[in-house]
């Protein structure tokens, strides 16, 4: 299976020190913890510099490494059509390839198909069913699906054949494959599955994000590392100090665009990208798809191929009771700590308060917490 799809190296053999140094790194508590994902003060990114990519002689790159399986191939375009529906996928963009619809079809190395199974995966979900070929096709891919559908693992297994498709990093090289992501607590979730999945192409990974020291990060950099998951302002503070580069970078992950839109994080991305060869392989991912999206999609992906699991709009809840009580200022916190003595004595307790000012979140904190 792995000689189908033109393997160039065994995705089981790696170098020992190599990847000692790998698990040295995914224990090593400075990459665990710290803060948000902004990272840095000022305007980060400001000392950047355009690169002036057509008159540099940028390296080949593979990215077309999919051969369908041959039930895939012979699959009928009714039998396309009815999972296709019954998926609620729907696909805009030329040439698109094929869904699978069993593990066994990917081409994957057996390792990985036998990791999915371990993990309890029985078959891909739609995103990946659709979403392997057209990533594994070297084809730029805007995916819209809502958090749980197993978008990661749609571009991460991916990054692995990719990068596993590349010349070896050499000393001084930054990453080949880079994911951003809006914060810590993504990336680092992205992180653990890149090590559940790398050690089977000997890949090296690290996770940069802000508010934590950069020392350990920094040193995984020097080292080299093939993928790189970061949120915008760190990634930018350690390309500004040139603790790396994109010059190798030709997989590029753009991981909740909208989210990181809505956070203000658009000027960073435009600086990130900036950095990396107009030629890279580009995966854009979204639970929505507002004009701001697709705005960045149009102007950074050439030619894609758009994937939308389930609706484009958001539906609203009908099925909500709104009760409205209209009391005086200075009654407003012994009401508020009567109605959720009320709904904490309820099953579905879950409560969220909207407040004008952080300040004013501290205060009542503090008060419900005086309440028990």
């Amino acid at each position: 299976m792995v000689s189908s799809m033109g393997y160039s190296r065994n995705p089981i053999s790696s170098s020992r020190d190599r990847r000692r140094g790998r698990d040295r790194r995914s224990r090593s508590p400075i990459r665990r913890r710290g803060g948000g994902g902004r990272g840095g003060r000022g305007d980060p990114g400001s000392n950047l510099r355009k690169p002036r990519w057509e008159t540099k002689k940028l390296e080949p790159f593979k990215k077309d490494f999919y051969l369908p399986h041959e039930a895939v191939h012979n699959r009928s375009k009714s039998e396309i059509e009815k999972y296709r529906e019954e998926k609620e996928i729907t696909l805009v963009g030329e040439n698109i390839p094929k869904p699978i619809f069993k593990f066994d079809e990917s081409g994957f190395p057996e390792i990985i198909i036998k990791e999915l199974k371990k993990q309890g995966f029985v078959e891909p979900t739609a995103i990946q069913a659709q979403g392997w070929p057209i990533a594994l096709s070297g084809n730029n891919l805007v995916g819209i699906a809502s958090t749980g559908s197993g978008k990661t693992l749609s571009y991460i297994i991916p990054a692995l054949i990719h990068i596993s498709h590349q010349r070896k990093l050499s000393r001084g090289d930054g990453p080949i494959v880079l994911v951003l992501s809006p914060t810590r607590e993504l990336a680092q979730q992205i992180q653990t599955v890149c090590d559940d999945f790398g050690d089977a192409f000997g890949v090296s990974s690290t996770c940069l994000f802000g508010g934590a020291p950069k020392g350990g990060q920094a040193a995984d950099l020097s080292r080299g590392v093939e993928l790189v998951i970061a949120t915008p302002g760190r990634l930018l503070d350690f390309l500004e100090s040139e603790r790396t580069n994109m010059c190798r970078c030709t997989y590029l992950v753009l991981d909740e665009a909208d989210r990181m839109l809505d956070m203000g994080f658009e000027p960073q991305i435009r600086k990130i990208i900036d950095q990396i060869r107009p030629d890279r392989q580009v995966l854009m991912w979204s639970a929505t798809w507002p004009k701001e999206v697709k705005n960045l999609a149009e102007e950074f992906l050439d030619e894609y191929i758009q994937i939308n699991i389930g609706s484009l709009t958001l539906a609203a809840n009908h099925n909500i009771q709104q009760i409205v009580e209209v009391c005086q200022e200075y009654d407003k916190e012994t009401k508020l700590i009567s109605l959720l003595k009320k709904i904490m004595d309820e099953d579905e307790n879950k409560t969220i308060i909207f407040i004008e000012t952080k300040r004013r979140v501290d205060e009542i904190t503090r008060k419900i917490k005086r309440h028990g």
